[in-house]
């Protein structure tokens, strides 16, 4: 079975910087592609950025781009989503998601395991 794990979410003042961290267990991710979403709240699930298989190709939710970077450690398991120059419109539960496919995908139906979620709250 697969589990993902989130954390590193918390509070933090717009300006402000956090570093996410999805721990994965039960397989291993060097070949497969991985996402982070999010949902505001009371707002639907939306995509905020993926990395395929190698590392090599990426994709952000625009309003992210120069802000936000995902990256991977396939010997730990483990993806990341560093988030810098945050604003109160990032607040939101950020999911983490793992895709039973090598190569990227904004839609979150094309994930197949997912985490419970870490909470980040920006304050103006």
């Amino acid at each position: 079975q697969v589990q993902l794990v989130e954390s590193g979410g918390g509070l933090v003042q717009a300006g402000g910087s956090l570093r996410l961290s999805c721990e994965v267990s039960g397989r291993t991710i060097y070949s497969n592609a991985m996402g982070w979403f999010r949902q505001p709240p009371g707002k639907e699930r939306e995509f905020v950025a993926a990395i395929n298989w190698s590392g090599h190709t990426t994709d952000y939710l625009d309003s992210v781009k120069g802000r936000f970077t995902i990256s991977r450690d396939d010997t730990k398991n483990t993806v990341y989503l560093q988030m810098n120059s945050l604003a109160p419109d990032d607040t939101a539960n950020y999911y983490c998601a793992f895709r039973d496919s090598r190569e990227i995908t904004l839609n979150s139906g094309e994930y197949q395991n997912w985490g419970q979620g870490t909470q980040v709250f920006v304050s103006s």
